[in-house]
């Protein structure tokens, strides 16, 4: 994961999101999203054979929030809905979110919007 280490003296190095709630993301356009077999599956659709190794399997909850990624909601939006349709504590929910997104950013398949 991509982020900033910061040392915890009481245990092993912290990475620290860059993400915040109030950031709107977008789908990579080259990237494009497959249901098979009850699973959601992200593929990158540009030229280089090499992409076709970063091929993501994501489950319920993560596919659910690829669904709700549309380039006008907010983290802050995605997050009330997944603690709405989902059996999750609030902090819970916000930082799996964030790491969701942090590694879909990191990975290519989300960008993050500019106003």
């Amino acid at each position: 994961m991509a982020g900033n280490a910061c040392q915890n003296p009481e245990g092993p190095t912290k990475i620290l999101m860059q993400q915040n709630l109030q950031d709107i993301y977008q789908h990579d356009p080259n990237i494009v999203s497959r249901s098979i077999a009850g699973e959601t599956i992200l593929v990158p659709i540009r030229k280089n054979v090499g992409d076709m190794e970063t091929i993501y399997t994501l489950n319920e909850t993560a596919a659910r929030i690829w669904e709700l990624i549309d380039g006008q909601r907010s983290l802050a939006e995605l997050h009330r809905q997944v603690v709405d349709e989902f059996a999750v504590e609030p902090l819970e929910a916000q930082n799996d979110l964030l790491e969701l997104v942090n590694n879909l950013v990191e990975n290519g398949a989300l960008l993050k919007k500019t106003a």
